[in-house]
């Protein structure tokens, strides 16, 4: 049974859904569950070039879609699945309003489908009433979602936003500040606990907050993470299905909604096992399989990533619209 999952975590971490092991000492003592670095970003963004051939059937669909700075035209929809899809009629979260702050604007990843705008709106301030200050914004979806340069495997239908676990502070962060200030890690490097010098119960109340909105479907965490909130949870244990453990998102927490009514092309993912997802089924992700995966034995090759052709019919549309 391990067999199979120890080869799905060398593709992860090859797929940079774990990211590589930076070169510090800390990252390197670090188990390999809960690298979660967030990458600063630059306060002079360069366009990307021209493709030489933007309609040459084996250009990786990343490449057309990181290239698209403003959203298809048309109503809003979802298409296709989280980790294979774009979206039509995005809208871009403002960088700052009285609940939330985007972070890394840099990379231009604060669009959504306007049922993520109005769910971040919702939560800040349900956020408040569990006493966060306000919410930092990671990563949403490109204009036109898709796949990402770097970074995601999903994030691709403005369904999905990475939200930090450190609160917002008291005023308006600076440009320097959104793409060189660190989210912080709360998992203790030996991936078993959750590091007790930064985690506060607060933290638990504010996921729980996010998983009880009726349009959440799932929340990604480290499996530290989640560990932590099952023994601070209480009697009240339903929205605990919906945290689900992760490699990495020891930093942050992956907010992932349903697909919306009006997206019939939307692919829904299951409905969550049934149960709180505590105690003996969080056991795999403490196995040292998990935490200290071997290296492969060849070195990986270049990742492409799909083609346009791998991807809904529809989004070739959105893609190449104007």
């Amino acid at each position: 049974m391990l067999a199979p999952v120890r080869s799905l975590v060398v593709v992860l971490l090859l797929a940079g859904v774990v990211p590589a092991l930076a070169q510090d000492a800390d990252t390197q003592n670090r188990a390999a569950s809960t690298i979660d670095t967030t990458p600063p970003g630059t306060l002079n963004p360069q366009p990307l070039p021209p493709l030489a051939n933007p309609d040459a059937p084996n250009v990786p669909a990343k490449e057309l879609f990181a290239r698209k700075l403003t959203p298809a035209p048309g109503p809003a929809s979802a298409i296709g699945g989280y980790a294979k899809g774009c979206m039509a009629g995005a809208v871009a979260l403002p960088i700052s309003g009285t609940t939330w702050q985007v972070m890394r604007l840099s990379r231009n990843r604060n669009w959504g489908n306007p049922v993520l705008i109005d769910f971040i709106e919702r939560f800040g301030a349900n956020a408040k009433k569990v006493g966060w200050n306000g919410l930092l914004i990671g990563d949403m979806a490109q204009p036109r979602g898709g796949p990402m340069l770097t970074g995601h495997a999903s994030h691709q239908l403005g369904l999905d936003v990475d939200i930090w676990f450190s609160p917002m502070p008291d005023h308006v962060l600076t440009a320097e500040e959104r793409e060189m200030e660190g989210a912080v890690n709360m998992v203790a490097p030996s991936g078993l606990e959750v590091d007790h010098s930064v985690w506060t119960p607060v933290r638990t109340a504010l996921v729980k907050a996010a998983a009880e909105d009726p349009e959440v479907a799932r929340i990604f965490v480290n499996a530290a993470i989640k560990k932590e909130m099952c023994s601070e949870a209480g009697p009240d244990r339903a929205w605990l299905a919906k945290v689900r453990p992760w490699w990495g998102h020891a930093e942050h927490f992956h907010v992932r909604l349903n697909c919306p009514p009006d997206s019939p092309k939307c692919e829904s993912q299951p409905p969550v096992p049934p149960g709180d997802g505590c105690g003996h089924a969080l056991d795999y992700w403490f196995t040292a399989g998990v935490l200290h995966p071997k290296p492969p034995e060849k070195p990986p090759g270049p990742r492409t990533g799909p083609t346009l052709a791998a991807l809904p019919a529809a989004c070739r549309q959105v893609v190449k619209a104007p």
